[in-house]
């Protein structure tokens, strides 16, 4: 009788490869967003209060917020219709549009804010003609929402692409041969299967766009209480050397933002645990 020997894994064992894992994440995130919050202890309650309750805090935490919340809901629309297209159908010059979704990773973000802000200037390509529509795009809000759209449709697409692609078509297949309609197969099939990386592709698409900066601040215009964003709050403050005015920016932001993504993180999971049941 043989006896079969233990599987070894490829990996080192529980102790040491957690050991790594926490002292890595300690190093890399844990540590400066701890630093960050010590630094923030330097204010009194009521200077903090004082910081971040400001009309120009506020005005500027609203448009980062907003307009990153209302770009990631547009990206997790039109990012899921791209990735329809893009894993169901086949036409001419289907890869190059694969591969355009990328660009936005690639590109750096200030070549893009200038690109963005030639384009859709008053006497832009896209620019002239809305502006004889009377919609003003550079240099205002919906500039920073259109940005914040760009830098965030490739989270979307790639989270939900593999999602789509392993998705068996057999199973639409049973579901219109019991006769359900194309919108039920949609609603009761295919979305409850792609909601955990919808979720997933929202929280991330949202992410970036909150903390983007570079191709932002070239068609945002800068003005405060109109179009200034957080971020470049947080740098003008740096710039005039009051670091504890920026860490307390900073901090609402980080706590602003985990809330939100650990809410949506929730929903991913319920979204699971629906699916699989």
């Amino acid at each position: 009788m043989s006896v079969l020997a233990p599987r070894r894994s490829t990996l080192p064992g529980f102790g040491l490869t957690m050991g790594l894992t926490l002292t890595w994440l300690s190093l890399i995130v844990l540590i400066p967003l701890a630093g960050l919050f010590v630094r923030s202890t330097e204010l009194s309650l009521e200077q903090f209060w004082g910081i971040v309750t400001s009309r120009r805090t506020l005005s500027a935490l609203k448009i980062s917020f907003g307009l990153s919340f209302a770009a990631a809901l547009v990206n997790l629309v039109m990012g899921t219709i791209v990735v329809w297209a893009l894993v169901r159908y086949r036409f001419p010059g289907r890869r190059l549009f694969d591969a355009i979704v990328d660009v936005p990773f690639a590109l750096p973000t200030a070549v893009a804010g200038v690109a963005l802000t030639s384009l859709f200037a008053q006497k832009g390509w896209l620019g002239a003609p809305l502006a004889a529509l009377g919609i003003k795009v550079a240099f205002t809000p919906l500039g920073i929402f259109i940005a914040m759209i760009f830098i965030g449709i490739p989270f979307v697409v790639r989270t939900v692409q593999p999602v789509l692609i392993d998705l068996d078509p057999e199973i639409e297949e049973a579901a219109a041969s019991l006769g359900a309609s194309r919108w039920h197969i949609v609603t009761k099939v295919i979305l409850p299967s792609l909601m955990p990386a919808l979720l997933t592709g929202f929280a991330l698409a949202f992410a970036r766009a909150v903390g983007e900066y570079g191709s932002v601040i070239f068609i945002a215009g800068n003005l405060p209480n109109v179009s200034e964003i957080a971020p470049l709050l947080i740098v003008i403050r740096l710039s005039e050397f009051r670091y504890a005015d920026a860490t307390a920016i900073a901090v609402v932001m980080l706590v602003v933002a985990f809330v939100i993504i650990f809410a949506v993180n929730r929903l991913q999971r319920w979204a699971q645990a629906q699916a699989s049941s």
